[in-house]
């Protein structure tokens, strides 16, 4: 359920009035009363594998933009998202859940790390028989495989994980249709009473996307040397169908 104005005042004025409690790559989080927390955008975009990191101001309103509508469709399917009220351009109020050291990622295509880590195994660009949905451990300079059994040992519910993950698949390409989802990533954490809950950003900055042309409408184009501009107007594409 989405907050109302007079439940965000007071959490959004915390921005201008103190430094963050925690800083981060992409994001800054203020914790607020209520175990809610603040979260402000920071338009950075970063490439390991290219060597490029930059920051572009535009990207910042656009993912908000596009995750404010995204948790929405989220929350009606049932997936239980953090987001809770967007209080500015690139700021919103969220339920604050420790963010485990490992993130969810749905392929729906072989691509990216898929073909560059297991040359051979699948053709460039083929859809996979059905979703792959794996585990990675969120350490610089690049995030690594982590085996399912390890989270087991930790207790954490692997099995419901992978079934939310897909739940958030099959949303996202229905409502993205006729875009192509080749894959996202995602982020879930854990309330006080062990509840999952989505607590990750659900961008273009986190996906493949690929417009019905086969052009790309994500991250992919700063991978690919794509200049701010040009970046920027092929994100937007992706809002005039949505």
């Amino acid at each position: 359920m989405r907050d109302t104005d007079a439940d965000v005042a007071g959490p959004a004025s915390v921005v201008d009035e103190r430094e963050p409690d925690i800083t981060g790559r992409s994001k800054k989080l203020w914790l607020v009363p209520g175990d809610r927390c603040v979260v402000e955008l920071v338009p950075s975009l970063r490439s390991f594998t290219r060597a490029r990191d930059e920051l572009v101001d535009e990207t910042g309103p656009l993912r908000l933009d596009f995750y404010e509508k995204a948790a929405a469709r989220l929350s009606d399917a049932g997936v239980e998202c953090a987001f809770r009220a967007r209080l500015g351009p690139v700021t919103y109020l969220a339920d604050y859940r420790p963010a485990p050291p490992f993130e969810v990622i749905v392929k729906n295509v072989a691509t990216g790390s898929t073909t560059r880590k297991y040359p051979g195994l699948f053709p460039d660009g083929e859809p996979l028989p059905r979703p792959v949905v794996k585990f990675d451990y969120r350490v610089d300079p690049e995030d690594q495989p982590i085996g399912e059994d390890y989270l087991r040992v930790l207790d954490l519910p692997v099995d419901l994980m992978r079934e939310q993950a897909l739940l958030v698949n099959d949303v996202l390409r229905d409502w993205l249709n006729p875009l192509r989802l080749l894959d996202f990533c995602v982020i879930f954490g854990f309330s006080s009473a062990g509840e999952i809950s989505l607590i990750s950003e659900v961008s273009q900055d986190c996906m493949r996307l690929r417009h019905p042309d086969g052009s790309p409408l994500d991250k992919d184009l700063f991978r690919g040397g794509a200049s701010a501009g040009e970046l920027v107007e092929q994100w937007k594409r992706a809002f005039d169908g949505l």
